[in-house]
């Protein structure tokens, strides 16, 4: 059962539900997040029509919204970390570049291993 949506969310993250990795790291995030903090909104069930970004490209990159401004690949997680108490010291972390940059690398692996992934998955 999912966490009802905030009636005031901080964040919003767009999140492709077809991806089986996709699905399974935001259940746990919903699960995490347990203040309400961050609108989780599944790009594959539908267009989102308050977003700015096309749905090709929510689909490409994990992104978030945060304080009105849209972030992208690691900088998206790092936001979402940031509202989850658990993980923001991770978040807050994440706004030193160095580790930002880091952080965006493995993200970016990621991406290239994520269809053999999804394979492996489904």
């Amino acid at each position: 059962m999912s966490a009802p949506a905030p009636a005031h969310p901080r964040l919003k993250v767009w999140y492709d539900g077809a991806c089986p990795l996709c699905a399974r790291e935001i259940a746990l995030m919903r699960r995490l997040d347990r203040r309400g903090r961050i609108a989780f909104i599944d790009v594959a069930a539908g267009a989102d029509p308050a977003c700015p970004l096309a749905r090709s490209a929510l689909l490409a990159r994990f992104h978030a919204e945060e304080d009105g401004v849209v972030l992208s690949g690691a900088a998206a997680f790092a936001a979402m970390w940031r509202a989850i108490p658990l993980l923001r010291p991770l978040g807050l972390a994440a706004r030193w570049r160095p580790l930002l940059a880091l952080l965006e690398a493995a993200y970016r692996g990621f991406l290239r291993l994520r269809p053999r992934l999804q394979r492996l998955l489904a």
